[in-house]
């Protein structure tokens, strides 16, 4: 069962939660996935929601490339959530560490994710920590992009949504966000 372990209103009424667990049970209205640019979901975080929400999702992911191409950071792609809880999953594609403008990259993917759960009229989503897996972006810092990324997000826009969940799975990550959350909160 997936557990809340830090959570905050932020001054635009959202509710911002870290939380250990699996993102693939969660009960909210979109999933992001750590995607690649061609929406191959064969390792980490994207394999999970894929093999938990059945071949749909692969599917639908072909098909959205062949009609769009391959996948920006800034303007993730959408399928629906195939067999899982979550009605939508947002195909977030992250930098890779090492591409040079990882930083932008970063706050471009969870920007466009929010904005597209905007698009879908959603009121709850769910994200990892997009690019520290296989792409090898900096726990430390992704965590810093990612709660920064989603308040100037809140600040700058009107938004139908009211939960945002950092859903976090190994150990080491949940520690770095925890820090990087009492760093920026004080709690």
């Amino acid at each position: 069962m997936n557990a809340i372990l830090k959570e905050r209103v932020l001054q635009t009424g959202q509710i911002i939660q870290v939380v250990q667990g699996d993102i693939t049970t969660e009960e909210v209205d979109a999933i992001v996935n750590a995607a690649n640019e061609r929406l191959q979901h064969g390792g980490g975080v994207a394999w999970a929601i894929s093999k938990k929400g059945g071949p749909t999702i692969q599917k639908e992911s072909d098909a959205w490339i062949r009609q769009h191409g391959p996948v920006p950071h800034a303007r993730p792609a959408w399928t629906s959530g195939g067999l899982l809880p979550a009605k939508y999953v947002i195909h977030a594609v992250g930098p890779v560490w090492g591409d040079g403008d990882e930083d932008r990259k970063l706050a471009d993917a969870i920007t466009g994710s929010l904005r597209v759960a905007d698009e879908l009229k959603c009121a709850s989503i769910a994200m990892p920590a997009i690019s520290t897996g296989i792409f090898g972006f900096p726990k430390d810092r992704a965590a810093r992009i990612v709660i920064s990324s989603i308040e100037k997000y809140f600040e700058g826009n009107a938004s139908n949504l009211k939960v945002v969940k950092l859903v976090l799975f190994d150990q080491a990550t949940i520690e770095v966000f925890v820090k990087t959350w009492r760093e920026t909160y004080g709690q």
